[in-house]
Order: structure tokens, then C-alpha cells, then sequence
């Protein structure tokens, strides 16, 4: 008797601890306590992230710094890493989070943990600009497409092709993917591709540096999208992602989100502000 009641004693203390740990799992005091925060970026994606002289910069890592000045003695370490795998290793937890611009979609928002958007994601084409062929995005259909290989564009284009292009008795000629964008660019001066589907603000400066070579055509197509960040759709992360948008918010509400907008895009974009719209696509 007395030794079912020290078992049934060790169990129901056992199931205590393991309570307590569980209600006190928290990676936002996780980070705190060690003093790093490990984030991972795809320095390819100009003018969100790239790589200046060996260091990452661009749009989304002056966001990243100004939101972590709210975190006193927490380090940042930032990876570099392929944009292929980038998810699969936060669901392998390598690291805390992934601030890097992805495209908000239900597909993605079913297994990660989005932030509030970064900015507008709305995808249209790039094509060369002599290239009278392509005036409207119908003008896919028979092309050659340069996407990122596993990107949400190439879900857009899909889509587009299913629900316009395929109704018309049309397709487009072929998909082709590549590791990152600057490949597809390079593939598109080359006339290896037709087509490059991107959002506009990735566009925008690409035309600007080359606006000889490249134009886009407007309007986007498919349904209004947004960039956002990530973090594994768990408890233990939820803290982190409330830290990160209320970041987010006070950067609006400053004007400064405005203010890097217009230093890497030379425009402002319409981002709703304290809210995660349901992605249409």
C-alpha cells in the first residue's frame, strides 16, 4: 500500500514538472537568457536582403536591427543560407527564426507562424524591355518563365495559368527554375527565359539599375499578396512573433517603416499595420 502511494506521489509530481515545463516554455526569454537571437536570411533577394562587401543588408535587415534594439544584450547571429532548405531548418530548430521575404500564403500559414507584413508582395513581370510580345500578363501564355526554384511565384504562375490562361484553350510554354532571382535576371538578359515574375518591389530597382535592358509590366497579377517573416508554428515561439510585429507596429506608426521603404524602393507601399490579412492564394 505504501508503495502505490509513493508511485502514485512520484507520478503526480512528475506530471507537475512536466506541466510547469511545458506552461514555461518560452524562446523570446529563451533568447533573452542566452544572449543571441539566430535568425536565417537569404541574402540573394535585392533589395529585401543581400550581401554588401561579406555583410547582409538591405530593407528586411534594417527592419531586424531597429526592431532589436528592443532587446538590450541579445546578440544577433544571422545566417546566410539557401532559400530552399531555410524552412526545413527551422522546423529542425538550427535556429530561432527566419527573417528572410517570404510570401504570406495558406499553404505556408498552415504549418509557420507569420509575422504582421513587411511590405507588399503583389507579383508582376519583368520582361526585356524591346519585347513587344508581352504587353499584359495573359501574354504568359507561350513563354518561357524564370522563377525561383520552390518560391511562391511559381504557385502565382501556376495559378494564373489554371484559372485565366488554361479556361482560353493557352499555357505557358515552360517553367524554369533557378537556385535564386539574380539567375533568373541573368537567364532573362540572355533570352534563356521570356518572362520573370517577381513582385514589384523586388522589380523596381532592378529596372532602375538596368533600364535599358529590363521594363515591367503592369498591372500584378493574381490575388494581393504580402512578405512576411517566420517562426515555427509552435507555443514556444508565439512570444517571439508578438515581439517581432509589436517591433513592426511602432516602425509604422514612427514613419520610419516609411522611411527604409523609400531608401531601398524609392516608394512607400500600403502595409496594413497590427494585422495579419488571410492570404487569397
Amino acid at each position: 500500500m505504501e508503495l502505490k502511494k509513493t508511485f502514485m506521489h512520484m507520478l503526480c509530481l512528475s506530471s507537475f514538472i512536466i506541466g510547469v515545463s511545458t506552461a514555461q516554455a518560452d524562446l523570446l526569454q529563451d533568447i533573452k537568457a542566452k544572449g543571441e537571437i539566430v535568425v536565417a536570411t537569404e541574402a540573394r533577394y535585392e533589395p529585401f536582403e543581400m550581401l554588401e562587401n561579406g555583410k547582409i543588408v538591405g530593407y528586411g535587415k534594417d527592419i531586424l536591427d531597429a526592431i532589436l534594439k528592443d532587446l538590450p544584450g541579445v546578440k544577433l547571429k544571422q545566417l546566410d543560407l539557401p532559400f530552399q532548405g531555410i524552412l526545413a531548418g527551422l522546423n529542425a530548430k538550427r535556429y530561432d527564426f527566419v527573417a528572410t521575404s517570404l510570401m504570406i500564403t495558406q499553404k505556408r500559414m498552415e504549418h509557420y507562424a507569420f509575422t504582421n507584413p513587411i511590405a507588399d508582395a503583389s507579383v508582376a513581370i519583368l520582361k526585356r524591355k524591346n519585347d513587344n510580345r508581352i504587353t499584359k500578363p495573359e501574354d504568359m501564355a507561350g513563354k518561357v518563365i524564370g522563377v525561383q526554384a520552390g518560391s511562391a511565384q511559381y504557385t502565382a504562375v501556376k495559378k494564373f495559368e489554371k484559372e485565366v490562361l488554361i479556361p482560353e484553350g493557352k499555357s505557358v510554354k515552360s517553367i524554369t527554375e533557378f537556385t535564386d532571382y539574380n539567375e533568373a535576371y541573368a537567364a532573362l538578359a540572355s533570352r534563356r527565359v521570356d518572362i520573370v515574375p517577381q513582385a514589384i518591389p523586388n522589380l523596381a530597382p532592378i529596372v532602375k539599375k538596368r533600364p535599358d535592358m529590363f521594363a515591367i509590366v503592369k498591372p500584378p497579377f493574381g490575388d494581393k499578396s504580402y512578405y512576411g517573416w517566420a517562426a515555427r508554428n509552435d507555443e514556444d515561439s508565439r512570444s517571439l512573433v508578438e515581439f517581432m510585429n509589436k517591433g513592426l507596429l511602432k516602425l509604422q506608426q514612427s514613419g520610419k517603416l516609411a522611411e527604409l521603404q523609400m531608401k531601398w524602393f524609392g516608394f512607400t507601399m500600403d502595409v496594413p499595420e497590427g494585422t495579419l490579412p488571410k492570404p487569397q492564394n
